[in-house]
């Protein structure tokens, strides 16, 4: 990298930092993108089968067989695809009924389209505290919150300072790292709550043995531009209960009755269908999945050896219970060098290596200043201090036809 030279006596920790993610990165291509799709044959193959069937938009063969591969993949028993990771989580809400008056605990800590489903259904959002070692919803300070703000109220538990009705947990697995799900879900229980799944980053990820998406009543899955696989855009909503299933399902393509010909409809539905052009690149891709996670996990090692001995950051590794898809693999300075976060950004970009930051958390965006929340000490510190790196198939080897 070529600001090493002048970091080096400058800016030791920096150094240290750039030259481990050098180390890994050695020989690729700048720019190094942070996440890019891997598109080959079979992708094309697939997209011209469909645009040969005429089947294009939403009937067809693909979009049944993209719903059919993902949810046996993922241990579910039914998967409905949808036009992207918002839109299915908007319906989550929905079809449990939550909306205008109710609350949505979610954590703060997560991309915004977590909080905007959350607004889209009239509903608003709570946030809440995440854990340092999986990014994902801490359950005891969950829980302390809870005590602290809930009242029973008609068999509800109610925010006494609001007013308002506490509906629902959306737990969110933050980077592929699964959160700790049995504990949040203990805690659902007590409280009364409805718990869906943000898996949208996790396809693949697991904790003691049981895939991301299959512990909640419903979960999302994305397969956006820069996960893990991708339709172009697109989501997918898991589930288990087959009546959630075909009401999902019914809600999400314009609510209109079967019929062979008529145009009628029951209910103020939504057009969140998936093309089937997208689900022919993700029946494809489906195939390609198994490596895709394979190469995945060799890059997060080859991060993981590098940073074994860098004191100034530490890597984010999954945990003994857990395996993780590293959909993005991150590292978090020491608390010393939070104020140094733009300034490594700022050369790795030069270098040609996109790096970013975490998001912004949510509660320090203007529109959802307002809203309640927990104490969010832990959120806080981690945004000043993660860094997320290249972590793209690719720069652990190339598929084949890639």
């Amino acid at each position: 990298m070529t600001a090493l030279g002048a970091l080096n006596a400058t800016k030791p920790d920096l150094a240290d930092i750039l030259a481990a993610i050098d180390g890994v990165l050695a020989g690729q291509p700048r720019p190094v993108a942070l996440h890019e799709p891997e598109i080959g044959r079979r992708e094309r193959e697939m997209v011209a089968e469909c645009l040969s069937s005429g089947w294009v938009s939403y009937a067809g063969a693909h979009v049944r067989q993209f719903e059919t591969a993902v949810a046996a993949f993922t241990g579910c028993r039914h998967g409905v695809a949808l036009v992207n990771g918002t839109a299915a989580l908007h319906a989550c809400l929905l079809v449990e009924g939550i909306g205008a008056g109710d609350e949505v605990l979610v954590p703060s800590l997560t991309f915004v389209a977590t909080a905007n489903a959350v607004c889209h259904a009239g509903a608003v959002p709570h946030f809440v505290d995440v854990e340092p070692e999986t990014f994902g919803i801490d359950p005891d300070a969950l829980e302390r919150h809870l005590k602290s703000v809930v009242v029973e109220r008609e068999g509800r538990a109610v925010n006494r300072e609001t007013g308002r009705a506490l509906r629902a947990l959306i737990a969110v697995h933050v980077f592929g790292h699964t959160a700790r799900m049995n504990e949040l879900l203990r805690v659902a229980e007590e409280f009364g709550l409805v718990v869906i799944e943000d898996a949208t980053e996790s396809i693949g990820s697991s904790r003691n043995g049981r895939n991301a998406g299959t512990f909640g009543r419903q979960s999302v899955l994305s397969f956006n531009g820069n996960k893990t696989i991708t339709t172009g855009g697109g989501g997918m909503i898991l589930t288990d209960d087959e009546d959630l299933a075909r009401r999902i399902k019914h809600l999400t393509t314009t609510a209109k009755q079967p019929h062979k010909w008529a145009f009628d409809h029951d209910l103020v539905g939504y057009n969140y269908r998936l093309p089937a052009l997208n689900a022919a690149l993700g029946c494809a891709q489906m195939e390609r999945l198994p490596s895709l996670l394979e190469r995945k996990r060799v890059l997060a090692g080859r991060y993981q050896a590098a940073f074994r001995s860098i004191d100034a950051a530490a890597f984010v590794a999954e945990r003994p219970d857990m395996h993780s898809n590293y959909w993005l693999n991150a590292i978090v300075l020491q608390p010393r060098l939070a104020d140094q976060r733009d300034a490594l950004l700022a050369v790795l970009h030069e270098a040609g290596v996109l790096a970013r930051p975490v998001w912004t958390p949510m509660h320090k965006l203007a529109m959802f200043e307002n809203c309640p929340r927990a104490p969010l000490r832990v959120s806080e510190d981690l945004v000043r201090r993660t860094v997320n790196l290249p972590s793209s198939a690719c720069l652990a080897g190339r598929a084949a036809d890639g």
